[in-house]
């Protein structure tokens, strides 16, 4: 049974609109009964509502580029992770996590991680994370069940998708990365792990049961992708 992951959680549920302290306490209890257990996480977070905010703020004032909107987003995941940092301190790895690429090792039960640099999202992060630490399967805590074929919010019919292949999943969604786009996995993480044939499982974030029953090898509320 698989001991490591990688996690990809999106910052719609640590920052949804205000810093959401249910949610983050529940995860925080939730990750620490699984390192209890000899699980071992690799977490790095999105931006959420922060990162929104501070981009809507610059296009109103200044015709602002993609790449300031992008450090905008990413120096929003920095400080997401920086509170998970703090509240995981006695078990996870003394920094952030900024290079996915930089290979640290995996000494400590938790590493915390954040975004990179402009051009894709914490997914794509999260896939060179999984490369780096040799964990082939990502796990994306988001705000959605499943993977529909329409926008669920928009669509009383979308129909939800329990496994996709990459090729059936890239149909879905806009090829093209822009910074703040909202996907389930965004296109640019969903090409290279299509490439490296990794295996991306999105989960309802809010239902840490489906999370729990995904580690222990049991049915789970979610979409396969691979």
């Amino acid at each position: 049974m698989e001991r490591k992951f990688v996690v990809s959680l999106g910052g719609s549920l640590v920052v949804p609109n205000e810093i959401d302290l249910n949610f983050i306490r529940r995860f925080k209890n939730f990750i620490e009964n699984k390192i209890s257990k000899g699980k071992r996480f690799i977490i790095i977070v999105g931006g959420g509502k922060i990162a929104r905010k501070y981009q809507l703020v610059a296009k109103k004032l200044v015709n602002v580029s993609d790449k300031d909107l992008d450090w905008l987003g990413i120096h929003s995941t920095r400080l997401n992770a920086h509170l998970l940092l703090t509240i995981f301190r006695k078990n996870a790895y003394y920094r952030v996590i900024k290079n996915p690429k930089e290979n640290i090792g995996w000494k400590r039960k938790i590493i915390i991680a954040a975004g990179w640099k402009p051009g894709f999202s914490t997914d794509y992060d999260a896939v060179l994370l999984g490369k780096t630490y040799g964990s082939r399967v990502i796990v994306n805590l988001t705000n959605i069940d499943y993977v529909y074929d329409r926008d669920p919010d928009r669509f009383k019919d979308a129909q939800p998708f329990k496994r996709l292949s990459w090729n059936d999943y890239l149909k879905l969604i806009d090829r093209k990365w822009l910074p703040g786009m909202s996907a389930p996995f965004d296109p640019i993480a969903s090409k290279l792990a299509k490439r490296l044939k990794f295996k991306v499982v999105i989960i309802n974030g809010k239902r840490l049961k489906e999370f729990n029953n995904f580690i222990d090898g049991r049915d789970f509320k979610g979409t396969i992708i691979e």
